[in-house]
């Protein structure tokens, strides 16, 4: 197997850099590596159990050809534009996929294009979709519609599913509206299989187990990718790269291991929030996936013996170097109550030259001549040194390049920090109790009758009280 190419570098987390105080000592290192290792043990074993299937995505035979069928079938015919329906784990996988890994001017540039332009929708703002079937009303019969939901009854893809539904019926008929729709859905049962199986739809399956931010790695997330060029073999090849490092039940051997040792110490001393601060465009979107993962797996009330811990660190997205203008002067002069890693490449796939400097400006001349990637990751060092300067601990996921098999090693890295990180805190990190409520409340509030007595809890909160108008 090739080498590894992502690293996680801890080094500026320990004593020896910001101070007893704030950094981890070698003793604590090795209490850390004691408590961790039960913790690598039980994943590992809730893996051969079947508990968690996320973990065996990457061996899937079945998946990937599955995916690599329907897409060659889509890009031979005339498609020109793909619309994913879905929301939180049936899009945030597909966005980062697409900012990491095609240009980005991919949908504007048709000569940087390796396939449809892609379009993805997570969310119901009407404005938003408006306009775009504005756009798109004269051009579906050159367009797929790839609606992703487990069960069909997620309130938000469910009705962007019924408008797209709706204009392909009218404007192509029952046959056209089977033609532009590919469904990612449960095998056998739920609202949409039901409808896919009764109007004849092509459908991939989400795997049984495996929750939506875990799912990336399943038709979920490859198809688009397929779709708009991308490797997924090459990504699957590193996840499985990654898998191997992530099983070993040697701490200092297992990158997961120490990711989660880590971020759990600083929560459990007064650091309950965790900065990720891409340096480089296409990772950006990475943030807003890892957001959902840690969020939603790691809050919780309960831990599993069930008793009330609300426990959950809390997951900030920055960007470097845009919100060194925004958020570095809350992050060095606020409280230190903040973990952040960082995200750094050592080589671009294109870099650019800075131009000359006027003769009336030369105190810009240091710039001059040098490339764009230096002053990036000379930025990135320079908000490091910022921080460790106040004593405020950092890691960096380091990149030797931006590309499939990367992209997947990262998304295993910290699926796998994941549920470490849950066993640590000693809560399921595999359920979301927490989210059923407001989805509850949506369906009493747009009309559900199985939900009805919710709405005069609700209506005392719908009330405006003038009183308060200010």
């Amino acid at each position: 197997m090739p080498e590894s190419k992502i690293a996680l570098y801890y080094k500026n987390v320990s004593a020896s850099v910001i101070g007893d105080e704030h950094g981890i000592t070698d003793e604590q290192f090795k209490e850390l590596a004691q408590k961790t290792l039960p913790a690598i043990a039980e994943c590992n074993k809730q893996r051969k159990e079947g508990v968690i299937p996320y973990r065996d995505l990457p061996y899937n035979e079945d998946y990937p050809k599955a995916v690599k069928a329907v897409a060659e079938e889509i890009k031979s015919g005339d498609c020109e534009n793909f619309v994913v329906l879905g929301i939180g784990g049936s899009a945030l996988g597909n966005i980062a996929l697409q900012t990491a890994l095609n240009p980005y001017m991919y949908n504007m540039d048709e000569n940087q294009r390796k396939g449809p332009r892609l379009f993805v929708f997570d969310n119901v703002d009407p404005m938003q979709l408006g306009s775009f079937l504005s756009w798109i009303g004269d051009k579906l019969d050159k367009t797929i519609f790839n609606v992703i939901s487990k069960s069909g009854r997620t309130a938000e893809t469910a009705a962007q599913f019924l408008v797209i539904r709706q204009l392909l019926l009218e404007k192509l008929g029952k046959d056209g509206f089977a033609k532009q729709v590919v469904a990612v859905t449960d095998a056998k049962a739920g609202t949409m299989r039901k409808i896919a199986d009764d109007s004849k739809l092509r459908t991939l399956v989400v795997p049984d187990g495996v929750g939506g931010r875990f799912s990336v790695l399943s038709p979920v997330g490859l198809l688009s990718a397929a779709i708009c060029g991308i490797d997924i073999d090459a990504m699957l090849a590193g996840a499985r790269q990654m898998d191997e490092r992530c099983s070993k039940e040697d701490f200092f051997a297992n990158p997961a291991a120490i990711n989660a040792a880590i971020n759990w110490h600083y929560y459990n001393r007064q650091k309950p929030i965790s900065v990720m601060m891409p340096y480089a465009y296409a990772l950006k979107d990475l943030s807003d996936w890892y957001r959902q993962i840690w969020a939603e797996s790691l809050g919780k009330t309960h831990n599993r013996q069930g008793d009330e811990v609300f426990v959950g660190p809390t997951p900030v997205k920055a960007i470097g170097t845009t919100d060194q203008h925004s958020q570095v002067q809350l992050y060095r002069e606020g409280p230190n109550d903040k973990l952040f890693t960082f995200l750094q490449v050592k080589e671009f796939e294109q870099d650019v030259t800075i131009g000359a400097n006027p003769q009336v400006a030369p105190e810009l001349g240091y710039l001059s001549g040098q490339k764009m990637s230096k002053l990036l990751n000379s930025e990135k060092l320079a908000t490091e040194y910022a921080l460790l300067h106040d004593k405020r601990p950092c890691l960096t996921v380091l990149f030797d390049r931006i590309d499939a098999s990367t992209i997947g090693e990262f998304i295993y890295l910290f699926e796998v920090t994941t549920s470490i990180a849950g066993v640590l805190f000693d809560i399921d990190a595999y359920n979301q109790p927490a989210v059923e409520l407001g989805k509850e409340a949506t369906f009493a509030l747009m009309g559900r009758e199985d939900f009805s007595e919710l709405v005069e809890k609700i209506e005392p909160f719908a009330r405006i009280d003038d009183t308060f108008l200010a």
